[in-house]
């Protein structure tokens, strides 16, 4: 056991998780660029333990308050009341360490739908099923004055979310710069709803009571057209990374988009929409030119044609997600 690992399992044996005297295995878990994430084995049980790194594993130096790791508990707990099937169980909470303790998923039983969505699987019914449970605690959630006080961490989502998406490509992109500042300063004054952050596919389980929500270190009360359009962003790259699913990963953008506008009660639908349509292109933008570039983009003419995309939306911003995701399909079909 390493130096690191032992004063996990230190922490553990504080919160009782693991017994005085037990040596716990631990096996490092893949696919997080902001956490250390192990699977806990002891002979009564197995769960999963996750601790804040400061410094994120990326290229770019990009460095996070590891204190979102407790906000991240809260989000568990909050999203929990309001649909308690979305999110996996907590166990613990240490805050001084920056970790917790939460179930294990079964990948048997609980199928990521990032592998999925690459693999060709996409279905239009695990993109309703993941709107539905977002617009749900976006909505039971909506103006709560006790929960914006709890989430009142507007400087930890300008550091891991507005400054290296936004404003990283706006260093990049000078002649679109005044549009994305805009935008990061729009998305941080609005102020609605408790907001995950980082619904991406990668972070979304899809298990036998519908998809689970992991990673939601970025929480914080603010504007959930950041949530949609973090989400509706991943589908349109990998209509990209898989043209073979293309028709399906279309499908389930809109099948997203619609069960998810469906369910918007704070505000009228349509102005939540026009919003998500405006940031969702400096988003797109984002996912190849800021501090977190995906990984399965890698050939420059693909890099090429989602800038080419979402500097024109950027320049004539769209106010329908319908119309973003026909002006791709344009692209897509040049």
């Amino acid at each position: 056991m390493t130096e690191e690992t032992a004063t996990v399992v230190a922490e553990l044996v504080r919160l009782g998780l693991v017994g005085s005297g037990v040596t716990p295995r631990l096996t490092p878990l893949t696919g997080g660029v902001a956490s250390d994430i192990w699977k806990v084995e002891t002979p009564e049980r197995c769960f999963c333990v996750k601790r804040a790194l400061a410094k994120l594993r990326v290229a770019a130096d990009w460095r996070a308050p590891v204190e979102r790791n407790a906000y991240e508990v809260a989000w568990f707990e909050t999203a929990g009341r309001i649909v308690p099937d979305a999110v996996p169980r907590l166990l613990g909470h240490a805050p001084r360490a920056g970790l917790f303790a939460m179930s294990y998923l079964d990948p048997a039983e609980y199928r990521l739908w990032k592998a999925e969505l690459l693999a060709g699987r996409a279905k239009p019914d695990d993109a309703a099923a993941v709107g539905d449970r977002l617009v749900r605690i976006h909505a039971d959630t909506a103006d709560d004055s006790g929960v914006a006080r709890r989430f009142d961490s507007d400087a930890i989502f300008h550091a891991i979310r507005l400054e290296p998406y936004l404003e990283a490509t706006a260093r990049a992109h000078p002649d679109v710069a005044g549009a994305l500042m805009e935008l990061s300063r729009a998305t941080a004054r609005t102020r609605r709803c408790l907001v995950h952050g980082d619904v991406s596919p990668k972070n979304i389980q899809i298990g036998p009571k519908g998809p689970v929500f992991l990673d939601a270190e970025c929480a914080w009360f603010g504007d959930p057209a950041f949530d949609l359009a973090f989400c509706l962003n991943h589908l349109l790259l990998k209509a990209l990374a898989v043209p073979a699913a293309r028709q399906a990963l279309s499908d389930s953008f809109t099948a997203l988009a619609t069960t998810y506008l469906g369910g918007v009660t704070w505000e009228p639908s349509a102005a939540m929409e026009a919003r998500t349509a405006r940031l969702l292109p400096g988003l797109f933008l984002a996912r190849v030119d800021g501090k977190s570039p995906v990984e399965y983009l890698t050939d420059e003419a693909d890099k090429s044609r989602v800038r080419r995309t979402a500097r024109a939306l950027l320049r004539r911003p769209a106010t329908r997600l319908a119309d973003i995701l026909e002006t791709w399909h344009a692209e897509l079909k040049a």
